[in-house]
């Protein structure tokens, strides 16, 4: 799977999120820029993403996923 196919598969699941992805074969970092979901705790931001990735974890085509959660704010502050 490559890091394009993570990014538009999670931004078109998940209206509104911005994703930054970068890694390549089966192992992904993905920066993942919303309002919506830095305001959720920890393990819910998770959730929300995995819900989508997880067909892909359960076959091998990816295997490793860190991710990262900003609010637009924070994003446009962290340059």
């Amino acid at each position: 799977m490559q890091a394009a196919e993570v990014k538009n598969l999670l931004e078109e699941k998940l209206p509104g999120v911005q994703v930054e992805v970068e890694g390549e074969g089966c192992n992904f970092q993905l920066n993942v820029i919303s309002d919506e979901l830095a305001a959720l705790g920890p393990v819910k931001r998770q959730q929300q993403i995995y819900a989508h990735l997880n067909p892909w974890i359960a076959n091998g085509s990816i295997h490793a996923v860190t991710m990262k959660f900003f609010s637009s704010t924070d994003w446009a502050q962290r340059a």
